[in-house]
């Protein structure tokens, strides 16, 4: 299966970060945290919405963005509400990054401005700020698995008392 990175760059909602850290689980993508967070990792709300899916992360800490930049190679693709091109518009190749920023700020402008070919938007209503960083999240996510084919993962389900004809 190709890897996906998804990175959180300041979260400061602990039930966005839960949210995350399932999505990523059920994807097989990796979850990168980069500090510093709005919480405690053993903060009870992150726990209750990532629910049991903690054990089956791959994950991993920084204390700084820098510090991030500095230990992964890319490529990076950078959602912001502020960016030009739509999220579909870009190929996502194996071992992408997908960065997202802090709920109530973003992602640094000096960032966006350093790199305008890989910063990406989620298509919204003119005027409105901003998705959900989650749900964001989980668009961007599914983007990409959707240009993989969705290697690896189970694109048909099972009732439990019927069967499908």
């Amino acid at each position: 299966m190709p890897e996906l990175n998804i990175v959180l760059v300041e979260p400061q909602i602990p039930q966005n970060t839960g949210n995350v850290a399932r999505t990523c689980a059920v994807t097989g993508a990796r979850l990168h945290l980069v500090g510093p967070m709005g919480f405690k990792i053993d903060d009870k709300k992150l726990k209750r919405a990532g629910l049991d899916y903690w054990g089956q992360l791959d994950i991993t800490y920084y204390q700084s963005l820098s510090e991030f930049m500095a230990a992964n190679p890319g490529p990076f693709f950078y959602f912001s509400s502020k960016a030009t091109h739509r999220h579909t518009d870009l190929a996502y190749p194996d071992g992408a990054y997908l960065v997202f920023g802090r709920e109530d700020a973003g992602l640094p402008e000096e960032l966006l401005a350093a790199n305008p070919d890989t910063c990406v938007r989620i298509p919204m209503r003119r005027g409105e700020r901003c998705l959900n960083l989650s749900n964001s999240v989980a668009i961007g996510v599914y983007e990409a698995l959707r240009q993989w084919n969705f290697a690896d993962l189970e694109t048909q389900g099972q009732l439990t008392k019927y069967k499908w004809k």
